[in-house]
């Protein structure tokens, strides 16, 4: 096995000497938790396993905490066995059962351990539940899934326990930065944001290289420290200032919805309305039955497109084209025409192109998985000519079926509608 050398403590700046104390200063001891992020080689991670270390013998003996990481191996590579090496060079005694993956640490009159867990997918969360915990860190929480985080929080129970969270930035809709750096102070967290400046051990000439190793969106991730999108947006045209409102026109003059249905992928429904030859998204209805836990039948997606409609005139519904079983649950009940989408991906997406360019298309605020879309849907590189990678593409099909049907054809030529509502 190859092990690391034991550090050398040397300086600290002020930032990592805070990460050390913070549990026992008078200004932030009352916090719940602290959060770093930032960028690569900034001093995070060891900063806070040590200091996480700490904490639990100021506060505890005899008790059980949890250090998480992406999967066994990388937290033990990456933190625990400097970790060891680091605490046996202050006086602490460390015993790690490999097999078992813990390690149980001693220091003068008191022992505690640490267990160690993956947090690799969402079956993860059952590894630790039923748990009884301290405290945790989660050591690069946003490769982790939100299920195993929370799971994991959920199970430090006792008295004065904190969670700890370290992470390179990913892209600016991902859970952990929505749910809890940007309510890190509704929630009582401390959050430290660190560049490579507060990392005193690395060299200006090592700055430089790593400055020099990322261009474009992986040098605002990984050198600035930033939240941000990468390569490869299909809609690079979007803009937040330009395509998204806060407030909708008084009247529209037609009023169109558009879907695409998915029985173990989400399901997303978009509500247009025309106002002064501008479509508008007024509102949209999202389920993830992966992130719900629950499948949902097309009658109760029948029932959340009924709400969704509730008080609009809506002309016509175009449905993804592949849903027949739902798009024959909409003709079966006889209330909205619907019609099969127009589904050519590539020419469909020069048509969105097309209609973002022109302003055609407009936001409503609400629409927030929308707009989180837009900033993930990519193209796949390793794919064979012009293709899209079939992820985070749900209210982007959506979109585009109502783009290629609606504003680029019409509905009379060319396009079979398949139900009458009826005039009852």
């Amino acid at each position: 096995m190859v092990r690391t050398l034991a550090i050398k403590f040397k300086n600290f700046s002020n930032k990592q000497k805070l990460v050390l104390t913070w549990w026992n200063n008078e200004n932030y001891k009352n916090y719940d938790a602290i959060i770093c992020d930032g960028a690569v080689r900034s001093g995070k991670t060891v900063c806070m396993s040590l200091s996480f270390v700490f904490w639990a013998f100021s506060q505890f003996n005899n008790q059980c905490f949890a250090i998480c990481g992406k999967t066994i191996s990388s937290i033990k590579r990456n933190v625990i066995f400097l970790l060891i090496d680091s605490l046996k060079s202050i006086g602490f005694d460390c015993k790690h059962k490999l097999s078992a993956n813990y390690m149980d640490v001693c220091f003068k009159n008191r022992k505690n351990r640490f267990y160690f867990f993956g947090g690799r997918d969402e079956k993860s969360a059952s590894l630790i539940q039923g748990m009884t915990l301290a405290g945790v860190m989660l050591d690069e929480v946003a490769l982790m899934p939100r299920s195993f985080v929370e799971q994991a929080i959920a199970r430090c129970s006792i008295n004065k326990s904190k969670f700890w969270f370290n992470c390179n930035p990913e892209h600016p809709f991902h859970w952990f930065y929505k749910e809890y750096i940007k309510k890190a102070e509704e929630k009582n967290f401390l959050y430290l944001h660190f560049t490579m400046q507060d990392n005193p051990s690395l060299s200006p000439g090592v700055r430089k290289r790593y400055e020099t190793l990322y261009t474009g969106a992986f040098y605002n991730r990984f050198v600035k420290g930033v939240w941000t999108a990468t390569y490869g947006q299909v809609y690079p045209i979007f803009s937040l200032k330009q395509h998204v409102v806060k407030f909708l026109p008084d009247h529209f003059d037609r009023y169109v919805v558009s879907g695409d249905y998915g029985i173990i992928n989400p399901t997303s429904f978009g509500l247009w309305g025309r106002s002064d030859g501008v479509w508008y998204r007024i509102k949209e209805y999202y389920y993830d039955s992966k992130i719900n836990g629950v499948h949902r039948t097309d009658e109760e997606y029948y029932g959340e497109l009924k709400k969704l409609i509730a008080g609009f005139p809506v002309e016509i519904i175009v449905v993804d084209p592949s849903a027949s079983s739902f798009i024959e649950c909409i003709r079966r009940h006889g209330e909205f025409d619907v019609v099969r989408a127009k589904n050519d991906v590539i020419s469909g997406i020069n048509f969105v192109t097309e209609a973002l360019n022109s302003n055609k298309i407009l936001f409503h605020e609400s629409c927030e998985n929308t707009i989180r879309e837009f900033f993930l849907y990519s193209w796949n590189e390793k794919g064979h000519g012009d293709c899209v990678k079939k992820e985070n593409d749900h209210a982007m099909d959506d979109m585009r079926y109502f783009v290629s049907t609606i504003i680029n054809e019409t509905v009379d030529d060319g396009f079979f509608v398949l139900s009458t509502k009826r005039n009852d």
